[in-house]
């Protein structure tokens, strides 16, 4: 996954400040000066104290990247490791995009090793706290499909009634037909791919496999 993604700034964190200047007002010269020393002092530890944080993150989640480079089934010890990366960046860097992708990193290597459990975990955690809508609506359409996957169809029709914006329209519309396939209720099940593909060819976007959905339930000619 690469770091930035839909043009989200990965120094979002780093909010507009301003140190306000204190007028002397019947303060003599030397203190005025002093306290106008002190602010540019308070300053730059300031902006030291951030730019160390922002190392620091990055620092752990390349380490993060590293270890799920290929993302293939990992062994429990570097799932441990993944799982301690990811708590730790929430801990310590909750807030920001370095935290929620390190989430979403999470819960895909707990759904390679089958543990839906912890994915789903995962992915509530990021959406409970995801500052970016845009992340938040992604785990959210993620969610849905680990409620799929454990076969909690209700669930997953829930989870996915959230407004949506076009770029992510697609996935949704695609759970969506997963979950309806789920509980047999084939004929909206059809509709919403359907819906998803000619969303796609709108978008010009690809269909991520959803013609073979729509092939596998399609109704059977008499014979």
């Amino acid at each position: 996954m690469a770091r930035d993604i839909k043009d989200i700034d990965l120094e979002d964190e780093q909010s507009d400040a301003f140190i306000g200047w204190w007028k002397r007002n019947g303060v003599s010269l030397i203190a005025g000066v002093l306290l106008a020393v002190a602010a540019i002092l308070a300053w730059n530890a300031w902006q030291q104290h951030k730019s160390n944080q922002a190392a620091s993150a990055s620092q752990m989640y390349d380490q993060l990247m590293e270890l799920t480079s290929d993302f293939t089934k990992l062994p429990d010890e570097q799932r441990n490791q993944v799982s301690q990366l990811a708590n730790k960046l929430a801990d310590e860097h909750g807030g920001t995009l370095y935290a929620d992708f390190a989430r979403l990193i999470q819960a895909r290597v707990a759904v390679d090793a089958g543990d839906t459990g912890t994915a789903a975990a995962s992915l509530q955690q990021l959406i409970s706290s995801a500052q970016n809508d845009f992340v938040k609506q992604v785990a959210t359409i993620n969610l849905a499909r680990v409620q799929i996957a454990r076969k909690d169809y209700e669930t997953a029709l829930k989870t996915l009634d959230i407004d949506i914006p076009n770029e992510l329209k697609v996935q949704q519309l695609s759970a969506r037909g997963d979950a309806l396939v789920g509980l047999q209720r084939l004929d909206d099940a059809r509709k919403a791919y359907q819906t998803a593909l000619d969303t796609a060819k709108a978008q010009q976007m690809p269909n991520y496999g959803i013609q073979l959905k729509l092939d596998d339930i399609a109704p059977q000619e008499a014979s």
